[in-house]
């Protein structure tokens, strides 16, 4: 191999970007991969049992169903935490900054009473809840409170975003000016 193989080489300096760092992660991604693990092991059992072995367990489709609802609603507290879920930034752009920052002050509130009303509506849901899962003898109370959960955490992270986007004077809103 000469010198100008080399220089041809590829360069795959791309993958040190890639390197895995814990820390950039918090609980409750490693609880939403938790549960997607149990999820797809479920839903690898439901089609092994029903289109290999010819007879399906009755309870994996039920339970990727419940699994898949705490796949979404823990995940939302990653989408919390990073600024990711929905929002309108167009009218961001036009707005004079402190105009911008009051309105995302106002955001930032909404979501969390938002988040405080869910808390309180799913506790008093997942109270009165008496039945069972169908498949299986669990109660369905267990799922809301992990839907109660991950608005509690979901809580949390908008409680943190709003007051990191009040010391900062920005807002994942606000980055686009």
């Amino acid at each position: 191999m000469n010198q100008s193989d080399l220089d041809e080489a590829p360069n795959f300096d791309f993958l040190d970007e890639d390197a895995f760092d814990a820390r950039e992660f918090a609980l409750e991604d490693y609880l939403t991969l938790g549960v997607f693990w149990v999820l797809a092991l479920d839903v690898f059992l439901q089609f092994f049992t029903r289109y290999v072995l010819g007879n399906s367990i009755a309870w994996t489709e039920e339970m990727a169903r419940y699994l898949l609802v705490m796949v979404g609603f823990m995940g939302g507290t990653m989408a919390v935490r990073k600024g990711s879920h929905i929002a309108v930034e167009f009218f961001y752009r036009y707005m004079p900054s402190w105009m911008g920052r009051t309105a995302s002050t106002t955001v930032d509130l909404i979501n969390i009473a938002f988040f405080a009303a869910m808390v309180w509506i799913t506790f008093k849901l997942a109270g009165r809840t008496t039945a069972l899962m169908t498949s299986v003898d669990i109660p369905k109370s267990y799922l809301y409170y992990v839907v109660m959960l991950g608005f509690l955490l979901m809580l949390g992270r908008a409680v943190q975003a709003a007051i990191r986007h009040w010391r900062s004077g920005t807002s994942e809103l606000l980055s686009s000016q």
